[in-house]
């Protein structure tokens, strides 16, 4: 099996307001950087549509290391989703699961992938952590 390592970020200007997203891929010498943005969303959905998209441009089944300065998107796939799916989709509080959607996708693409999510310090100097910022950033939309 393959052994792919991903880094992602998102940001926003305003959150809500105009945000991007941004992931590295590094399999032995290789790399593929992706990037997007939308007009209006929010950091956190930012951070979920980078590793998202990334886990998606996996073309068969990898061994997946991905790192991320979310811990809501790392506790949320690694502790949360398995309640919130018993719950129908809804918070231990038994209100609705903020981005439901983007939950749906990625706890999808982690069962299709043997993934350990990691957490890094964001904005510490950690150079692929800072790579992947400055590519959300730079795909956040102008105007």
């Amino acid at each position: 099996m393959k052994h792919v390592t991903i880094y992602t970020d998102g940001a926003c200007s305003g959150n809500p307001g105009p945000g991007g997203w941004g992931a590295t891929l590094i399999y032995n010498e290789s790399r593929k950087d992706l990037s997007g943005g939308e007009v209006e969303t929010t950091n956190n959905r930012m951070e979920m549509l980078a590793a998202i998209n990334a886990l998606e441009a996996l073309k068969q089944r990898c061994k997946v290391d991905l790192y991320t300065d979310s811990e809501y998107l790392r506790k949320g796939i690694t502790e949360w989703v398995k309640g919130w799916k018993a719950r129908n989709w809804r918070t231990s509080s038994n209100k609705p699961v903020k981005n439901q959607d983007l939950w749906v996708r990625i706890d999808d693409l982690t069962s299709q992938h043997d993934v350990t999510f990691h957490w890094v310090k964001g904005h510490a100097g950690h150079p692929e952590n800072e790579y992947v910022d400055n590519l959300a950033r730079q795909a956040i939309p102008i105007g």
